[in-house]
């Protein structure tokens, strides 16, 4: 599928640390739309990753969808429905359970200007989003497929690193 059939308003979702912020900036820089990172909206800014209120949240996710020409990653599954709604195009990245670990502990202790990272925030390895990673995230991955499939939506699946590195060479995208 090229690119430009997902149109102007994509979706990024898929496992944490699949690259999802380096592909929505990519593709934010190739197609001249505005790149949303999720996480971003969700925490709060200069923290360790502390959780926004929820109504907060929302308010910054609808105001985000309402835009024209955007490329969002991020799950958040309670806004999930209205961000479909608004999507044009849908992309979802399956990387594998061992390679997402190893992506978190090396984001967490080597990378400081990382994609999707928050605005003077700081990343440190945690027990909870271990155990997301490891036990959470496999369980989404079936619900993740099935609700791409059941979309009246272009979509595409990328369901390894490797489909994922070969997606970048075939739209020209550069990191």
């Amino acid at each position: 599928m090229k690119l430009a059939s997902l149109g102007p308003r994509i979706c990024i979702v898929g496992p944490s640390n699949s690259g999802k912020s380096t592909l929505a900036e990519a593709i934010a820089r190739k197609c001249a739309l505005e790149p949303v990172h999720l996480d971003r909206l969700y925490h709060l800014p200069h923290t360790d990753w502390e959780p926004r209120p929820t109504q907060e949240f929302t308010a910054l996710h609808d105001a985000a969808i309402a835009g024209e020409r955007w490329v969002m990653d991020g799950n958040y599954s309670s806004c999930m429905p209205q961000r479909l709604r608004r999507a044009t195009g849908v992309i979802l990245l399956d990387i594998s359970t061992p390679l997402s670990l190893l992506r978190y502990l090396r984001r967490t202790w080597f990378e400081r200007d990382r994609r999707g990272a928050l605005d003077g925030g700081r990343d440190s390895v945690k027990w909870a989003m271990i155990h997301h990673i490891a036990v959470v995230t496999p369980r989404n991955r079936r619900r993740y497929v099935e609700m791409i499939e059941g979309l009246d939506l272009p979509t595409v699946m990328l369901p390894s690193a490797a489909a994922i590195r070969r997606c970048y060479r075939r739209w020209e995208l550069a990191r």
